[in-house]
C-alpha cells in the first residue's frame, strides 16, 4: 500500500543511546540558559552604562550650554573642566549649525571623535534635549551627543540678538570595554560551568540508568532461557522506575509460572501417552499372541481353543476398562475447564440428595466381603459415633469413588490391616473417611498419588500395579461435585483418604 503524501515520514531510530541523548540534551538545554542569562546581564548592563552616560552627558550640556563660547585659540579651563566626565568634545553651532568653536577635553578621542551632524536651531529644539548616539570619524566606537540652544543671556549685552546652540559628545568607548570584558567573562565562565555540569551529568545519568541496565541484563537473561533472573530493586516503590520493576517483576514471575506449568504440563502429556501405550499395548499383545497360536495351529484340543477364548476375553475386558477410564478421566478434565455459567459442563451428573452414610455401610459390607479376616469399623470423621452426611451428589459416580478407595486399602495394606470408614459433618462439609493403618507414603508419594498412570511401586503387574488411573478418576468425580478428596499420610502412620463435599443449602453446619 502506498504512503499518503500527507502522510508523516516513518522516523528512522537513532543511533545514539538513551544515555547519550539525555546528557546531549541536559547540555543544551543548559547552554541555551547561560547563552540567555548572559545576553539578558550584558543588555541589561549596557542600558545601565547608557543611562548613567546619559546622566553625566545631560548634566555636561546643561553647563556647556551656560557657557558663552569661548574666543582665542586653545580650549579654555571651563572645557578642560569637563575631561573630568571622561572624552568629551563640545561644539558651538550658530543658528544655521555652522560650528563657532569646538573643543576636546582630551588630546585624542577615541575614533577621531565623534561625527556630528549639522544641526540648525530648528533641528536642535526637535531633539528636545535627548542623547542620541553618532559614529566615530574613523567607524570605530560610538559617541552619545546632547544638543542644548543657549539663552540669550549668556552673550554680551552688545550681542544680545546672537543665538545658538551647544553639541556635547562622550565616548561610549568606556561602555563598550565594560560590556566586552563582561561577556568574555560569561562566556569563559559559562563554558567552565558547563564541561563540570557535562561531566557530572554524564555520572548523573548513568547512575540514574543503571535500573535500565539491569532491566536490560535481566531480559537478556531471560532471552537466553534463565527464566528465573528478577530485576532487583534499586529505586523505591513509589517512583516511576519502582513502579516499572514491580510491573516487569510481577510479568516475568507469571511469564516464569506459565513457561514451568507448559513444560510440566507436555512432561505430564509425554509420560501419559508413554503410559497408555504401554498399558493399550500389554492387553493388545495379550489377544495378538493367543490369535497367532489359533492361526498357526498350536491349539489342537477343544479345551485349549476355549481356554485360550477365555483369555482373549479377559484381555478384551482389561482392555475396554482402561480405554472407558481413560475417555472418563478426558472426560472430567475437559469439564472441569467449564467457565460461566451459559456453558454446559462436558460430563453432566445426576445429581439427586443423598447420605454419605450409605456409601459408609456399603463400603464396610465391601471390605468384609473382599478379605472376611480384615478388622473393619464404621465411625464418625476422625473417629466417634458415625453421623449423617447429607449432600446433593451423583450416588453412583460417589459409590465409584468409594469402591475404589476401599479396593487399594484392601489390596496395597498386609493382609489383617484394619481398616476405618469415617461418615458425619465437619463445618460446612458432609465428610466420608477411609483410613487404614498400612505402610503410608512419603510426602512426594503423596503429592503425585492423584496423577494419572502413577503407582508409588511403578509396578506394570496387573496383580499389583493396576492402571494408575483410579484416584486419578476419583480425584475429578470429586472435583465434578465441587468438593475436594485429600490424603492425610506419613511413612509408618496409614493413609486417611477423605472426601469433602458442601452441605445442602438450609443444612446446618456442626460445630
Amino acid at each position: 500500500m502506498k504512503r499518503p503524501a500527507w502522510w508523516p515520514a516513518r522516523r528512522r531510530p537513532s543511533r545514539l543511546s538513551l544515555r547519550t541523548r539525555l546528557l546531549c540534551l541536559s547540555v543544551a538545554l543548559v547552554a541555551v540558559g547561560l547563552l540567555g542569562t548572559g545576553l539578558l546581564v550584558t543588555t541589561a548592563l549596557g542600558d545601565y552604562l547608557q543611562d548613567r552616560v546619559d546622566e553625566r552627558l545631560v548634566l555636561t550640556g546643561q553647563i556647556a550650554a551656560r557657557l558663552a563660547p569661548p574666543a582665542g585659540i586653545g580650549t579654555p579651563p571651563s572645557v578642560q573642566a569637563l575631561s573630568v566626565l571622561g572624552d568629551t568634545t563640545v561644539a558651538y553651532l550658530d543658528d544655521d549649525g555652522a560650528t563657532r568653536r569646538a573643543f576636546d577635553a582630551s588630546t585624542a578621542p577615541p575614533g577621531g571623535g565623534p561625527e556630528l551632524p549639522v544641526l540648525n536651531r530648528a533641528d536642535v529644539l526637535a531633539q528636545e534635549g535627548r542623547p542620541f548616539t553618532v559614529p566615530a570619524k574613523d567607524g570605530d566606537g560610538a559617541w552619545r551627543v546632547i544638543a542644548l540652544t543657549q539663552p540669550a543671556q549668556v552673550f554680551p549685552p552688545d550681542r544680545a540678538d546672537a543665538r545658538g546652540s551647544v553639541l556635547v559628545a562622550t565616548s561610549l568607548d568606556e561602555v563598550d570595554r565594560t560590556i566586552t570584558q563582561t561577556r568574555n567573562l560569561s562566556l569563559t565562565v559559562g563554558a567552565a560551568l558547563l564541561a563540570l555540569l557535562a561531566a557530572a551529568g554524564w555520572f548523573a545519568v548513568r547512575s540514574g540508568l543503571r535500573p535500565l541496565t539491569r532491566i536490560e541484563e535481566t531480559a537478556t537473561a531471560i532471552t537466553a532461557g534463565d527464566y528465573s533472573h528478577r530485576v532487583p530493586e534499586l529505586a523505591a516503590s513509589d517512583t516511576e522506575v519502582g513502579r516499572l520493576t514491580d510491573c516487569l517483576n510481577q510479568m516475568l514471575d507469571r511469564i516464569d509460572t506459565a513457561f514451568q506449568a507448559r513444560a510440566q504440563a507436555e512432561a505430564r502429556t509425554r509420560r501419559f501417552f508413554a503410559d497408555a501405550g504401554h498399558e493399550l499395548r500389554t492387553p493388545l499383545v495379550g489377544i495378538k499372541g493367543y490369535t497367532d497360536l489359533y492361526r498357526m495351529g498350536a491349539l489342537p484340543t477343544r479345551e485349549d481353543v476355549d481356554q485360550t477364548m477365555t483369555r482373549i476375553a479377559e484381555e478384551s475386558e482389561r482392555l475396554t476398562r482402561l480405554v472407558e477410564e481413560m475417555f472418563l478421566l478426558a472426560r472430567l478434565e475437559e469439564g472441569s475447564g467449564a467457565v460461566g455459567p451459559e456453558r454446559e459442563p462436558a460430563f453432566a451428573l445426576d445429581m439427586a440428595p443423598m447420605d454419605l452414610r450409605t456409601l459408609a455401610v456399603d463400603a464396610l459390607h465391601d471390605v468384609r466381603a473382599l478379605d472376611a479376616t480384615r478388622p473393619v469399623t464404621l465411625t464418625g470423621p476422625g473417629g466417634g459415633k458415625p453421623a449423617t452426611a447429607p449432600a446433593v451428589a451423583d450416588e453412583a459416580r460417589l459409590r465409584q469413588v468409594v469402591t475404589n478407595l476401599i479396593g487399594n486399602a484392601v489390596a496395597h495394606t498386609p493382609p489383617g490391616t484394619p481398616i476405618r470408614i469415617g461418615v458425619g459433618t465437619v463445618g460446612p462439609h458432609a465428610v466420608l473417611e477411609v483410613a487404614d493403618q498400612g505402610p503410608g507414603l512419603t510426602s512426594a508419594e503423596r503429592d503425585r498419588v492423584f496423577d494419572r498412570f502413577y503407582r508409588t511401586d511403578d509396578s506394570r503387574t496387573r496383580a499389583t500395579g493396576g492402571s494408575g488411573l483410579g484416584l486419578a478418576i476419583a480425584h475429578g468425580l470429586v472435583t465434578a461435585h465441587d468438593g475436594r478428596i485429600t490424603l492425610d499420610t506419613a511413612p509408618g502412620r496409614g493413609c486417611t483418604f477423605r472426601i469433602a463435599l458442601p452441605l445442602p443449602c438450609g443444612e446446618t453446619p456442626s460445630a
